[in-house]
């Protein structure tokens, strides 16, 4: 499987793929260990999980310089990606078996009724490259706790940090074929899905690839879990904290370089304070580093792929076709790699591209709005809808404006972001099912009824 540095251009070390005995090997593998494992105590299946905290911050430096070369990743945020991991792991390891106890229904006389959690099986995940190792995690740290066990097919661009991951639950001690790494195409893991073997499928990628995912999947009547693109709103009303939102903002905006399905995209702002919080804006998106993702302090490193970089552009130069101007930005950077300046689009017409489509790369584009009302029209404007972000001094105006967004996770005076103690997912085309917290473990879990009557007196 080939590889490029985004950072240089330069090639990689290639990783060899998972041919069909290979795959045949890890869903028989996945199926034997399922039987076993699903009988261990929760308590006991905890334990590992916790060792698996350990062991990436044991190594926390080997696995971000991994994620850094494989995609791009600026070396701090690639620790701090690392960290979380292990603190989903930490959370789970102790919250597991509270989130999965009997829950207890009264009410029926002479009988005694409650529902258990049960798991369903080996789960095929299909995850992305632009949070290689967390995005895995939020799915195997619950999941393989409540006792099924996890197949991971990995973006292709990331096969080292897929086999780094499948180390790393080795290393905590997990009993063979409980976790597993396969390095295939898309269409070896639709076959994978259609597998009777597999139980069920969660997808964290674009719209498309959930599609398909979830016709396969649906055809074979299997539990899903998708978690697809955004075009998160960024709402500042005209009594926000301007300084907090643009600085915030801009952060919201650059994550990941850029490339987060959660990153703020549409800055939604009141007329009245429109050209403050675009100035600010502008300065905070031009104080932002940009340079070699491996050195400590830069901020945004290159885009992961080289087209990627030239869809971006192509959706800046396309907008600014359209009448939307630029503020900063808007030309790729002249130097190897795949860079991409953090960049801001005012005058941005509701149909531009920036306005319509998903914007994976440091790119805001700011809109104006003459009341909430209108912010609230706007923001909801979209086929997508995965988290958004309102910015008050009215806290109560703000709780109230959360609740009117059409988004599966809504912040008021922060930037929108997955927690493992909170359940994170989208409505719309933005997928469906929930990560995390109590609602993410019961996901992939059989919720099953038991009527136990007594048949005395």
């Amino acid at each position: 499987m080939a590889r490029v540095n985004p950072a240089t251009g330069e090639p990689l070390e290639p990783v060899a793929t998972d041919d069909g005995d290979d795959v045949e090997a890890a869903l028989a593998t996945a199926t034997e260990a399922f039987d076993s494992w699903r009988e261990r105590p929760v308590e006991e299946r905890a334990e590992p999980i916790e060792r698996a905290g350990e062991v990436l911050r044991e190594n926390v430096d080997e696995y971000a310089e991994l994620m850094t070369r494989e995609m791009g990743k600026p070396i701090d945020s690639a620790r701090s990606e690392v960290e979380k991991c292990a603190w989903v792991c930490d959370y789970y390891a102790e919250r597991a078996p509270e989130h999965l106890q009997d829950r207890r229904i009264g009410g029926q006389s002479g009988a005694k009724t409650y529902v258990a959690h049960e798991p369903l099986g080996p789960i095929l995940a299909v995850m992305p490259w632009n949070f290689p190792f967390w995005q895995v995690f939020r799915f195997a740290a619950p999941h393989l706790t409540a006792g099924n066990v996890g197949l991971l097919k990995h973006a292709s661009n990331v096969p080292g940090c897929s086999r780094a991951i499948a180390e790393v639950f080795e290393r905590a001690g997990y009993p063979a074929g409980v976790f597993q790494s396969l390095v295939v195409d898309s269409d070896a893991a639709n076959e994978v899905i259609a597998d009777d073997r597999v139980a069920a499928v969660t997808l964290t990628g674009s719209e498309r690839a959930g599609r398909a995912v979830a016709e396969t999947a649906g055809r074979e009547l299997k539990k899903s879990v998708l978690e697809l693109g955004g075009s998160d709103p960024f709402v500042v009303l005209d009594d926000a904290d301007l300084a907090a939102a643009a600085e915030t903002g801009a952060r919201a905006r650059c994550i990941n370089s850029g490339q987060s399905c959660i990153a703020a995209k549409r800055f939604v702002v009141h007329a009245g304070v429109a050209d403050e919080f675009t100035e600010r804006l502008v300065a905070e998106m031009d104080s932002l580093t940009v340079g070699d993702p491996t050195e400590e302090g830069t901020d945004l490193g290159p885009q992961a792929r080289e087209d990627l970089l030239e869809d971006l552009h192509d959706q800046v130069e396309r907008s600014v076709d359209a009448g939307a101007t630029v503020e900063c930005g808007g030309e790729v950077l002249d130097r190897e790699g795949y860079y991409y300046p953090p960049t801001v689009l005012t005058d941005v017409p509701r149909d531009a591209a920036v306005a319509t489509e998903e914007v994976f790369g440091p790119v805001a584009a700011v809109f104006e709005v003459a009341d909430e009302e209108s912010a609230v029209e706007l923001a909801n404007d979209t086929n997508l809808g995965l988290g958004a972000s309102v910015w008050t001094e009215d806290l109560d105006r703000g709780e109230r404006l959360a609740r009117e967004l059409d988004a599966g996770c809504t912040f008021v005076n922060e930037l929108v972001k997955s927690d493992p103690r909170l359940p994170f997912g989208g409505v719309k085309d933005s997928g469906y099912g929930r990560e995390l917290g109590r609602d993410g473990i019961r996901e992939f879990v059989n919720r099953k009824t038991v009527w136990v009557q007594s048949t005395g007196e």
